[in-house]
């Protein structure tokens, strides 16, 4: 992004006067500015009426008393084009683009697009095929209908594909305190990853949530999320496109790259993006990062005046690795002089209903019980209904439990046991207050939980270094060629991989080139046109002497005549029989055109398909990031001594995963598979076995 584009996009999240293009919608749309608070000049362009809906129109772009900072476009598509040049050459900071009809429609759709792009130079340009974008701390609403939120001094950042999804979060019954809604659309200039990178920057914004059907800008996704992570700001991600129709969807939408779901699994946990698996969760996610005061640990001090309460938030604390301390002895000896006697003085504490409404009894007990070393409190707290009467008593016990969390430095939250029993007033007061409001045990719970992994796995991220690595972003490429397994060993054994030493001959040769490999040895066919050999009869092992060697030359060229008559046997590998490993690994790269390169590492040999069991690393990576995903396999134990066999040499291993990635870096620009499979892992050193290779060739690159 160029600082010219930069500093605009600052202006269109900033703006000081607004511009609202189009009819009678963009009229209601500037009075629901002034309505909102927004206090600089707006003004409403059209060229057909004097006046709509009491609002004064300037017939012209031309004809605005100055270049506005920020402009909401609601014109058809081709008249969006023209306004967009205009605001350009007016030296406008931002336009958004409210029509349909570009590249998620088609080729047609492309090609305007791109005219869009180029008309608005370095104005910031967001859309087209968006709703636009609510600036809750400035009151300027650029969007065209109705909208529920309200302004707030700090909140989160919501950035969508979906303008409906925007419209429906801003009208939830959540009271989640946003900064600034985003709908992006087709994200022709500005995307995901522009808007994160600006929106880091203003220090109001709290936390970044994510709506996503796919990103188109996977660098700068990956810097703006390390540079979240520096900051301690936790950026939560709703990924849709898992399934096929899914992905189907994502393309039709926004012309969106979906791209694996694997490979979105692994970009997201190099850069601590929490992923979550629905709106609710969403929503909660943000709410307990919304105030700022992240919790510096995952230890809780919990209190509910219920039995059940307290149950719940027991299972439920376990279930999300949230702990709960024990009350120590002076807890409990003060606690029993507040607490009836039937009070059952643990964590969760059950303070029961004998002192509600009692403020001193209350506000000795939250003394008490917030005198832990815990690093968070929380309470859980269900409304009754108005007509009861007995709301005062719940909102004296959220005053005194606020008060107490600020007299002891304490982080903390409120949840209740059912998402509607903790009403918009409670929530409100609690947010002014700096303390989330979260509605439902188990969503809040599950909330907090989130927050407190990210908080501890946040600087063991920096320190691994691979947030920092910005990932390869892979040009698509056209079908080539296939290596054999003699070059593919080659060529991977010039970036360290350790390979048997073997020999190149022909079947004629063998029996005498066998002299210098020695017996017990494996016999191999080496073609390209043989990417898989077992198939073909092309693998002999464990032969024991010349007579076996010739056996098996004969016999393998009798199977590959029949499995593919055509080829020819002319090439033969001859290497050393290997010593049973302690595990076989599979090593890959997979290739995401647009998205990304990924090591893949997994259970290997004939355990590939029936295990199931991989990790997928996007490259660049690092040394440690590749141990760790070793690590977490659930087949690690067999590198670990399991059931007294000898450990596995780590380091030779992670060396030897790092040669396969070292290539494939090197390789990027013609790389179109990789397998090392199986990879054997010994008590001391790794040796690939087996290696395919196939290249590939830029697309519209001649034949050589």
């Amino acid at each position: 992004m160029s600082q010219n584009l930069r500093d605009n996009l600052k202006r269109l999240l900033a703006p000081r006067h607004l511009a609202f293009v189009g009819g009678r919608s963009m009229a209601r749309a500037l009075k629901r500015c002034a309505e909102g608070g927004f206090a600089g000049p707006m003004w409403l362009v059209n060229p057909q009426y004097p006046e709509l809906d009491g609002v004064p129109c300037v017939a012209s772009i031309e004809q605005l008393p100055c270049a506005p900072d920020a402009v909401f476009v609601a014109t058809n598509r081709e008249l969006t084009l023209t306004c967009v040049a205009e605001l350009a050459a007016k030296g406008a900071g931002g336009a958004i683009c409210y029509a349909s009809g570009f590249a998620e429609t088609g080729a047609e759709g492309q090609a305007l697009q791109q005219q869009l792009l180029k008309a608005a130079g370095d104005m910031a340009l967001l859309g087209p095929n968006c709703y636009g974008l609510l600036d809750y701390l400035h009151g300027a609403a650029l969007w065209p209908v109705a909208h529920g939120g309200q302004s707030v001094a700090r909140g989160v950042a919501v950035l969508t594909q979906s303008g409906n999804f925007a419209y429906n979060l801003s009208m939830s019954d959540r009271s989640l305190p946003v900064a600034y809604m985003a709908s992006v659309g087709n994200q022709a200039q500005l995307g995901i990853a522009e808007l994160m990178d600006v929106l880091l920057d203003e220090p109001r914004v709290t936390a970044i949530g994510l709506h996503l059907e796919g990103l188109k800008n996977v660098p700068g996704f990956a810097r703006a999320a390390h540079k979240a992570l520096e900051k301690g700001i936790p950026i939560i991600a709703l990924k849709t496109g898992v399934s096929q129709i899914g992905a189907e969807l994502a393309l039709s939408h926004t012309s969106s790259l979906s791209g694996s779901d694997a490979l979105y699994d692994a970009l997201f946990q190099r850069l601590g993006v929490i992923r979550v698996s629905g709106p609710v969760s969403f929503v909660e996610t943000l709410k307990a990062a919304s105030c700022g005061q992240l919790p510096s640990g995952p230890r809780l001090i919990a209190l509910a005046c219920s039995g059940g309460d307290a149950g719940l938030i027991a299972d439920y604390a376990e279930g999300n690795r949230l702990s709960l301390p024990k009350l120590d002895g002076g807890q409990c000896a003060e606690l029993a002089e507040v607490l009836p006697g039937y009070a059952n003085l643990v964590n969760p504490l059950d303070f029961t209903t004998a002192i509600w409404g009692d403020a001193q009894a209350l506000q000795r007990m939250l003394d008490t019980a917030l005198r832990s070393d815990a690093d968070a409190a929380m309470l859980v707290l269900d409304y009754p209904a108005p007509f009861t009467g007995e709301r005062k008593e719940c909102d004296l016990l959220l005053e005194l439990f606020c008060a107490a969390l600020q007299r002891h430095g304490k982080r903390g939250f409120v949840t209740s046991a059912f998402p509607e029993l903790l009403p918009a007033s409670a929530r409100e007061r609690l947010h002014a207050h700096g303390i989330p409001a979260l509605q439902g045990v188990e969503d809040g719970l599950a909330a907090w939980g989130r927050i407190c992994a990210y908080q501890a796995q946040r600087q063991t991220l920096l320190a691994l270094g691979e947030s920092a690595l910005v990932p390869l972003c892979p040009r698509p490429l056209e079908a080539g060629q296939w290596l054999d397994e003699w070059q593919s060993k080659q060529a991977l054994r010039g970036f360290g991989l350790n390979t048997p030493d073997g020999v190149l001959s022909t079947p004629a040769e063998a029996l005498s080139a066998a002299a210098s490999v020695g017996y017990p040895l494996v016999l191999k066919a080496v073609s390209a046109q043989l990417p898989h050999k077992t198939e073909a009869g092309a693998v002999a092992l464990n032969l024991q002497d010349p007579p076996a060697l010739s056996a098996a030359l004969r016999l393998m060229r009798a199977r590959i005549a029949e499995h593919a008559p055509t080829l020819a046997f002319e090439q033969v590998l001859l290497e050393p029989m290997a010593a049973a490993p302690l595990a076989e690994l599979i090593v890959g790269i997979k290739r995401e055109n647009d998205f990304g390169l990924a090591l893949v590492i997994g259970a290997g040999g004939v355990l590939v398909e029936l295990l199931k069991d991989s990790r997928s690393l996007l490259l660049p990576t690092t040394e440690g990031a590749i141990r760790q995903a070793l690590l977490s396999l659930r087949s690690a134990p067999l590198l670990q001594g399991f059931r007294g066999r000898p450990s596995a040499d780590i380091q030779a291993l992670v060396a030897a995963i790092g040669a396969v990635a070292d290539y494939a870096c090197e390789n990027v620009g013609q790389l179109l598979e990789l397998d090392v499979n199986p990879l054997l892992v010994g008590a001391s050193g790794t040796v690939a076995v087996d290696a395919l290779i196939r290249l590939g060739r830029a697309e519209g690159e001649r034949h050589a």
